[in-house]
């Protein structure tokens, strides 16, 4: 399949001089989403992580994680924004081009020790992945891998990502 094909540019969004990468193409084509559900957990599979959890970001993180998570057989660890989850929680504060951010993920959610493996639809910076490795750090867990729709690799996010498998399906 012809992954770019189905991914919609969007030009100066969300400002002037960017171009946005859109997968709700993808989403509503049914053969789209299989396949990158389904190429997504072939190369985590060859990788041989024996991942426990996929952890996804919100939101396209929750879109492409949680799939992904059935089709494995494993477990789906949601990472939200600040105040949407509604027990306990560990969190990380993270830079923004302007600005801070929050990841938050339940403290009761992973185990010290627990298996994962990070996922969402692009990395560009690195700067969301990044921040959710290091909140996964924070409760201790052993991260294996990252996986990605797309890379947009002009940006060079890979190179702030800790040393372990980065999977992904389409680069630009």
């Amino acid at each position: 399949m012809d992954l770019k094909s189905l991914i919609r540019d969007i030009p100066d969004f969300p400002k002037p001089g960017i171009v946005f990468r859109d997968i709700t193409t993808v989403l509503r084509d049914p053969a789209g989403l299989r396949y990158i559900t389904d190429c997504l957990a072939q190369k985590l599979a060859a990788a041989g992580l024996n991942a426990e959890y996929i952890v996804g970001m919100e939101s396209r993180g929750f879109i492409i994680g949680a799939p992904l998570a059935y089709k494995l057989g494993l477990g789906f660890i949601p990472v939200r924004k600040p105040g949407k989850l509604p027990s306990l929680v560990h969190s990380v504060e993270y830079e923004l081009e302007y600005g801070t951010d929050r990841l938050e993920v339940h403290q009761d959610a992973l185990q010290p020790g627990s298996r994962v493996v990070i996922v969402d639809d692009l990395i560009a910076t690195g700067g969301t992945a990044t921040a959710t490795a290091k909140l996964m750090q924070q409760i201790g867990c052993q991260l294996l891998g990252f996986g990605f729709i797309i890379e947009l690799q002009d940006l060079q996010g890979r190179k702030y990502l800790p040393d372990v498998p980065i999977v992904t399906l389409v680069e630009y």
